[in-house]
Formats: structure tokens, sequence, C-alpha cells
């Protein structure tokens, strides 16, 4: 009797800041890389958007990371100091010390951290913090949510194909049979679930911030395409560059190509040489990386921008673009089939002849109308305070859930 009620006042102690959606929810996110990372793409991305979001939903958020900034590279102390405590969130840099992202000081913070959080948020997979992450939150009772950026899925030219599956097996052995993954869409989920078939999947897109004003340069004779992301294989580059080859051989229609973001100096070395293969140096411009400002303005002189991605799980650069009042040509490789429902832009293969021929296509269409529409659309669906407020949902649920579950394992009084 005693040991029982015991056991209850503890669970009640513990327990009573999950009862009420007044009481704010603490949530430590943990993650390789963070702001203002972001050679690292859309991962650094989407963990800060979430971050700040959430903080400003009345969440209270910390963020354990590394000032992991590239191969050999790390955040300098500048960089690091104006997003320690940005938008009400709390960042702690651990420094690495190997690879892309080993911290022994991220190893030693993370079960005093976790202590303070209601709700632990892991991002990234095939990564140094996943597995510690996910046998703390474990050991500590703590609900976790997982979001893994598209790292789950694969295709054709998928690297390590092996040791990504061991470690997902030890993923599955390590973690709570309460694992949540949060995934941005229903291809990423259809893909995820044959690997993960006991974990809960909760949908929540990405956010995308929504411009209050644009200042879109009109469109002239010649059509602006553009592309903005990281410079991977897997974006399906090279494909893009082979369509403008074919429209350049059609003569039609008359068209140019920045192709902004960066990668691995090999790669970016490939891609420059493939410009100058196709003769392609008049009509493709590398921009380098762009952020701010200047990625504004970049959509704002951008007609169509073309995402001829292999697999995506979300691609914020179709959310991003459309947002600006940009139309998109989108691979059926990514999860933007509804442009063509929405009438904001066309879903295609990604193969150079597929390619060539949408933006044949697109160029007689009425792309100021259909930027109109997909801007209404992201600010609808896609805004980051919804996508926040629906996060905020998810914790709130599992925390309750735990709470459930604990109070029923206890004996009951008699």
């Amino acid at each position: 009797m005693q040991d029982a009620v015991a056991d209850f006042a503890s669970i009640d102690a513990r327990d009573s800041r999950d009862a009420g959606d007044a009481r704010v929810v603490r949530v430590l996110h943990v993650t390789p890389f963070f702001a203002p990372a972001w050679c690292y793409g859309g991962l650094p991305e989407a963990a800060y958007q979430f971050a700040r979001h959430l903080s400003r939903a009345g969440a209270a958020v910390r963020v354990l990371t590394t000032d992991a900034n590239g191969w050999g590279a790390r955040l300098d102390a500048a960089a690091m100091a104006a997003y320690a405590h940005c938008d009400g969130v709390e960042v702690r840099y651990c420094a690495r010390v190997a690879r892309q992202s080993v911290s022994l000081e991220l190893l030693g913070a993370l079960a005093e951290q976790m202590r303070w959080a209601d709700v632990v948020h892991l991002h990234a997979a095939y990564s140094f913090p996943t597995i510690p992450t996910l046998l703390a939150a474990r050991a500590q009772k703590r609900p976790l949510v997982w979001t893994p950026h598209g790292a789950l899925q694969r295709w054709s030219g998928s690297r390590r194909v092996g040791f990504k599956s061991l470690w997902e097996k030890v993923c599955i052995a390590v973690a709570s049979h309460e694992l949540t993954l949060h995934l941005t869409s229903q291809d990423e989920a259809a893909e995820t679930r044959a690997r993960f078939p006991r974990a809960n999947i909760e949908l929540i897109p990405n956010g995308v911030e929504i411009p209050d004003t644009l200042h879109r340069a009109p469109r002239g004779a010649q059509l602006r395409l553009g592309f903005v992301g990281r410079l991977d294989p897997k974006k399906g580059i090279e494909n893009l560059l082979a369509a403008c080859r074919i429209l350049k051989e059609r003569n039609a229609p008359d068209f140019s190509l920045a192709i902004a973001g960066s990668g691995s100096t090999d790669y970016e070395a490939k891609l420059r040489r493939e410009i100058d293969r196709l003769e392609l140096g008049n009509e493709v411009t590398m921009l380098g990386d762009i952020r701010g400002e200047e990625k504004q303005r970049m959509f704002e002189r951008t007609d169509v921008v073309v995402a001829p991605s292999f697999t995506e799980n979300f691609a914020i650069v179709v959310a991003e673009a459309l947002a600006h009042g940009a139309a998109v040509i989108a691979s059926t490789g990514t999860p933007w089939k509804d442009v063509e429902r929405v009438g904001c832009g066309l879903c295609v293969a990604n193969d150079p002849a597929s390619l060539a021929d949408a933006i044949s296509k697109i160029n007689s269409m009425p792309l100021a109308e259909m930027g109109e529409r997909g801007r209404r659309w992201m600010a609808a669906d896609f805004s980051w305070e919804k996508c926040a407020a629906e996060m905020i949902a998810l914790y709130k649920t599992l925390l309750t859930q735990s709470r459930d579950r604990r109070l029923a394992a206890v004996p009951q009084l008699r």
C-alpha cells in the first residue's frame, strides 16, 4: 500500500507539468548541425525554423548541437553567438572532434539537458548524436520525436546502403517502443513504414516564410529558370543541364538558368565541366550560396524554379519559390504532385526529355497567375505558424500518453 501511494505521488509530482494546455512545454532539440551551418542544406534550416517558431508559439526551446560547418571546418565564435540566444531559443554548440558530428562534449551534456526537457526532438539519421539520443530518451522515459529529414529514403544512387540498413536495425533495437517519427509527406511515410514498421508516424510538413511584400521583376522575352539547393547528385542537376542542351538545340524557348547553392568541391567542378561540355556557358550561371535578401531577389527575378531531384522528403525550395510568386516544375521524386491540381506548376519525370518538354510547355502558360495561386496556397497550408502549432499539439499528445502509460503501470490501490 505505501509503495503504491509513493508511486502515485512520484508520478503526480513528475507529471503535473503534463496537465493542461497552459503549461509551457519544454523541448530539447538534438541535431548534428544547426544555424548558421547552412552548408548542410535543408536540415539546419528546418531545425532552426522549427525551433524559433516553436518558441514564438509558447514552447521553451533548447538546442543541443555541434559547431560543425562542413568537412574540416567549424563555426566561428561570432557566428555561434548570433544564434545562441536568438528568438528565445537557447543553443549550446558543442565542439566537434571527428568526422561530421562526433562530439564528446555533446555526449556529456545530453543526459543533463534531457532531464530539463519534457520532450526530446531528434534531427537527422546517420549521425553521431542519433543512437545516444535514442538510448538516453528511453532510459529517462522522455517522449521522443525523430525527424530524419528524408535521410531514410533511397534512390538508385544512394550510397552505403548496407551500412545504413545496419544502422537502422541498431536504432530500432535501442529506441523506445513508443518512438514517433515525424515525416513531412505521404511519399516519405510510405517508404519509411517499411523500415520502421512499429513506429508511430506523424505527418507535419515543413513550413515556409511568406514575404509580406514582393517586388517581382516583370517577365521578359527570355524564360528565366532557377535552381536553388544543395549541389548533390541526388538533386538531378545533371539531368536539368541535359534538358537545357535539348532546349538549345530546339532553339525555343529562349532561356537562362541560374544555379544557386554549393556542394563538394569535386561535384561543383564536375557540374562546371558538364556546362562547358554541353556548350551552355552563355545560358547557365552558377551563383554559389545565396541567403536572405539575395535569395529573395533571385526568386523575384525567376519565372520558373525547377526541382529535378530523384527523391525528396519535402523539397523546401518548391515551397519557397511558390511563396515568392514563382511557378515551379517539380519532379515526381518530390512530394509536390499537387502543384498541377492547384495550378501553380508542373510535376514530371526528371529525365532530360521530360524536363525539356515541361519547360517548353510552361513557357506558354500564365506564369504570373500561377505564381499568385501558389503564394496563396503556401500562406493557407504551409506557414511556419501552422506547422509549429501542429508540432506543439503532437508534443502535448505524447506527454499525455506517456503519463497515462506510467499511471497504468502503477499497482491499483485496494
